[in-house]
């Protein structure tokens, strides 16, 4: 785990001291890599690597980067390669090497197989490859691992975060289409980010570079095709069992302490047991404010199961006021929901004792957890009941058979409500759009129409659809293959920059590509059976979870109690920044309805953590823009 930056001119002349540019990305991405650092420079081909690294595998000198490899091509790598032992074996008949780590084993496997090493590596990374005559990148099929790039005047800038490319842009400026998406659903579609002319190579996804232009092709996307026809449910079990073992045991692999993070929900409890006799201590956040902020009951009973110490970090408003400014920082941009601020302080405790925390994330979308999947089929089990049809086109449930499992909706007739008062059934895409539509939360202080709404839904529309020609899958599978490949990575953007903030890296073992590609083609009625909620995760490790844990019904992320700070101990910071963001009239908002939110959030609303997070974003970034472009030494 690290960060990596470059920059390849293709013997064009760089406009500045090549040795200070990747000074200048290094300095802005330190914190991910606080125990080494490399720079390699090819100043005849203009190309030149950074690396910080935190060291985790090999520790010695030889696992430095860059790593130039015995055939001369050269690496920066961040991430972990899980099956780089087996790979080493495979490959020493063809390499020489000269290290124990896995940043050579890929090198050794894109001398062998060129691009088709991809297909080979088990892990998550982002890495950049120069062989002497062109560049070559990739990102994992997930999106675990980050890789932001820019093009200046010809010249292909690269680094971990955004905030890295920050200075060699022409100017610091809001991309309007990312915004539009950002308000409607607190994250991006497509490749754009928030900073106008600074891209994210997409997951799954490889970048290649031997000229002015960068081209990229998807190498890996989910398939929904069932391809095992086994007997019973039963047997389906037996393989989940099996890979989500060898999928923890293979994330294990370290030469520095771990630890996990344990909120004491079902997937970070099972990760949290299954590593029990490879760790020592399991890290939860909790607030003392209501008993709805805390989960320690069941982390503690999860952590005795495992055998394990169980870290407690006490989340207070005084952590919310002396930190927030700093997790916008870090995260680059405005996100989801107010847990990250949370996920940040707990990987602020994990950092004093451990390098490595493994995880639960990912396990909503692989498993079926999210609540608006039982809403999207609430509605058209009516809607299919009326007709008659609810047995057609894999449907899963019917409408009997749902009724048992609404009482887990109880906290959600606000959404259930807004989602219905905007038409009910219709095509799905449409639906489902509304299911994640979150722009009713900023109804009144965004202006919509100036953003251009409509292509917004056009860009949602196609992705939703796409590869879905000809084929008849479950609404279920068409829901958790979006979020999969949308809303999931904008969850490991936080899970990667509230842990790199802190020099540790986390760990999703529930994302392993052979787990992720076999739950795709398990058929959905035995995913999502009568609409229950992870319904086969809870079946198959039923037995060896604490029952008050997989048992739970009322898991709901990580809530943070913004309402009572807003109210209370925190009531002059969030209304000095409201403030400030009515005053400063950023693009696109309507100030004068801004000033009235901090005293009408709700317990669990978003409104206000949206709000200070975008103005704490413009502040950091925009009214700063200067010191950014201060820093470097270019002349672009």
């Amino acid at each position: 785990m690290c960060g990596i930056g470059g920059i390849v001119g293709f013997n064009r002349t760089w406009p500045g001291d090549m040795k200070r540019s990747l000074q200048v990305i290094g300095d802005l991405i330190a914190h991910r890599g606080p125990d080494d650092e490399g720079t390699w420079i090819d100043d005849a081909a203009s190309v030149g690597f950074v690396h910080k690294r935190l060291s985790i595998i090999d520790l010695s000198p030889s696992g430095r980067q860059p790593m130039q490899g015995v055939d001369g091509s050269v690496i920066v790598f961040n991430g972990m390669i899980y099956n780089y032992r087996e790979l080493r074996n495979e490959l020493s008949a063809h390499w020489t090497f000269r290290s124990t780590s896995d940043t050579e084993t890929i090198l050794a496997a894109y001398a062998r197989w060129g691009e088709d090493c991809l297909e080979r590596l088990r892990g998550m990374f982002a890495f950049a490859i120069w062989d002497g005559n062109r560049l070559f990148c990739a990102r994992d099929r997930i999106g675990i691992k980050p890789f932001y790039y820019t093009v200046v005047d010809g010249t292909f800038v690269f680094a971990s975060e955004a905030k890295a490319l920050l200075p060699f842009v022409p100017a610091i400026e809001v991309d309007e289409e990312a915004l539009g998406e950002y308000f409607r659903f607190q994250f991006t579609l497509g490749t754009k980010t928030l900073f106008r002319g600074i891209h994210q190579l997409a997951p799954g996804h490889a970048l290649h570079l031997s000229g002015a232009e960068p081209q990229t092709r998807c190498y890996w996307e989910p398939e929904y095709t069932p391809v095992l026809k086994l007997s019973d449910p039963g047997a389906y079990q037996d393989r989940l069992n099996t890979l989500v073992r060898d999928a923890v045991s293979s994330h294990l692999v370290s030469d520095v302490p771990l630890g996990t993070s344990l909120s004491g929900g079902i997937d970070s409890s099972l990760i949290t047991v299954l590593s029990g006799g490879s760790i020592e201590h399991a890290y939860h956040g909790t607030f003392n404010e209501a008993p709805e902020y805390d989960e320690r009951a069941f982390a503690r009973v999860a952590a005795e199961e495992a055998g394990v110490d169980l870290s407690e970090t006490v989340i207070t408003a005084a952590d919310f006021e002396a930190h927030m400014a700093g997790l916008i920082y870090h995260l680059d941009f405005p996100v989801a929901g107010p847990g990250a601020f949370a996920q940040y302080m707990v990987s602020r405790t994990a950092a004093r004792d451990v390098k490595v925390l493994l995880g639960g994330q990912g396990g909503d979308e692989i498993f079926g957890g999210y609540a608006r999947y039982l809403i999207g089929y609430l509605e058209q089990c009516i809607n299919a009941a009326i007709d008659g049809t609810y047995k057609d086109g894999n449907f899963v449930v019917s409408a009997e058979s749902i009724i048992p499992n609404l009482g887990v909706l109880k906290e959600y007739k606000p959404m259930i409500e807004r989602v219905w008062k905007d038409g009910f059934f219709g095509p799905l895409e449409a639906r489902y759009f509304h299911l994640i539509n979150r722009s009713a939360e900023t109804e009144g202080l965004v202006d919509f129409e100036a953003l251009d709404e409509a292509s917004v839904y056009e860009r949602f529309r196609e992705t939703f659809l796409r590869d879905w020609q000809d084929k008849t899958p479950a609404y279920f599978d068409r829901m958790t293959r979006f979020d999969l490949l949308m809303f999931l990575p904008a969850l490991l953007h936080v899970e990667d920059r509230v842990s790199m903030a802190h020099g540790v890296e986390a760990r999703v073992p529930l994302l392993d590509h052979p787990l992720v590609e076999f739950l795709n083609t398990v058929p959905a009625n035995i995913k999502f059976k009568d609409g229950r909620l992870k319904l086969f995760a809870r079946e198959t490790f039923g037995k060896i979870l604490p029952p008050i844990v997989a048992d739970r019904r009322d898991k709901m992320g990580f809530p943070v109690p913004l309402k009572e700070w807003a109210s209370g101990a925190c009531r002059e910071f969030v209304n000095d920044h409201l403030l400030t963001m009515a005053r400063s009239n950023r693009p696109y908002m309507n100030s004068e309805h801004i000033i009235d939110v901090g005293g009408k959030e709700k317990r669990f609303d978003r409104t206000l953590w949206g709000l200070l997070s975008l103005e704490l974003w413009y502040q950091t970034f925009f009214d700063k823009s200067a010191d950014y472009k201060r820093i470097s030494t270019l002349k672009i």
